[in-house]
């Protein structure tokens, strides 16, 4: 063992002798060999009719997560998500599926062209998929898609509540009453519905999982009927999970910031759609894939048996409201 004055000496060494390696920043995992280069903004100038379909979107999201390795944390389980056909609905399928679990889409019709592709990711990973169509904001709707899913996989284990609507103005004279009703049933009395549906099936251990916005954290000026849906969405999980912990249901929330999907495309004007994320931290969108790993966590007891009534922020190294 050197001495404490042999430690001292080698302290006071000068410069360029026995010199420490100097820290280096840790990189993200590396994807094929090389390191992971996500897309940046500003991506091809590009707008769709709403709802939007990632068909037609340029880059294509990515859902497929190849560094994700699955470890059966969804051994045999069932979830039902709704907005399942693409962006963040679409990647959460392919891990729960990748997880070990089946899983049933909610969507609206037109949308069945990226229905049918969520289907088949799942399909690969060596699960099932039931396609559901529908509007959340249909009570009647939501009773029956739930009891589809069970139906049709013998129980249901999580439920992701996904689906959005969002269609920004410039003041408050432009939003329509319409308009925050439409909102507002689609997300927030869809995700009551949803949940008042599937809590009569989901046994102790199951959970469900809300996706709400950095806009129900921070607000947003052209977003007010989408922001308070989302604020509402916060509460709601709280509340909720404190209302449901007896029956050993856990109930949490994800909350992220830019992520590409066809909602916003759908929302914004061609040039800013291109721009879309540019003003994170990391100067970018999240892509759907790097999201969906928080709801297996949140899905799964083996990661989150002690969680409930959390909001979790993932806003790409945004931290003001986080």
């Amino acid at each position: 063992m050197p001495t404490r004055s042999s430690r001292k000496s080698q302290l006071n060494q000068k410069p360029g002798v026995h010199k420490r390696q100097r820290a280096t920043v840790m990189q993200f995992p590396a994807r094929d060999g090389a390191r992971q280069h996500e897309p940046k903004a500003p991506f091809p100038a590009q707008h769709q009719a709403r709802p939007g379909l990632e068909a037609k979107m340029e880059p294509k999201p990515r859902y497929l997560a190849p560094l994700y390795k699955g470890s059966q944390k969804l051994k045999d389980k069932v979830g039902i998500i709704t907005g399942g056909d693409s962006g963040i609905g679409r990647a959460v399928a392919v891990l729960y599926a990748r997880e070990g679990a089946d899983v049933a889409i909610v969507y609206l019709p037109e949308e069945q062209q990226d229905a049918e592709q969520t289907r088949e990711a799942v399909e690969n990973e060596g699960r099932e998929c039931l396609l559901i169509p529908g509007d959340v904001a249909d009570a009647a709707f939501c009773r029956r898609a739930v009891a589809q899913t069970v139906r049709k996989f013998g129980r249901l284990d999580v439920l992701v509540n996904n689906a959005a609507y969002q269609h920004r103005q410039e003041g408050l004279e432009q939003l329509s009453e319409q308009q925050w009703e439409k909102t507002f049933r689609t997300n927030i009395f869809g995700y009551f519905y949803m949940a008042k549906a599937a809590a009569q099936h989901l046994k102790p251990g199951g959970a469900i999982v809300n996706t709400s916005s950095e806009t129900g954290l921070e607000g947003n000026k052209k977003l007010l009927d989408y922001a308070a849906t989302k604020g509402a969405i916060n509460a709601f999980s709280k509340s909720l999970a404190q209302n449901l912990v007896e029956k050993g249901i856990r109930v949490n929330c994800v909350a992220p910031g830019p992520v590409w999907t066809p909602l916003n495309i759908a929302d914004k004007p061609k040039a800013e759609a291109g721009k879309h994320g540019a003003d994170s931290p990391m100067g970018r969108p999240a892509q759907p894939e790097e999201v969906a790993p928080a709801y297996v966590f949140f899905a799964a007891e083996a990661c989150s048996s002690y969680i409930t009534g959390e909001v979790l922020s993932i806003m790409g190294g945004e931290t003001t409201a986080a």
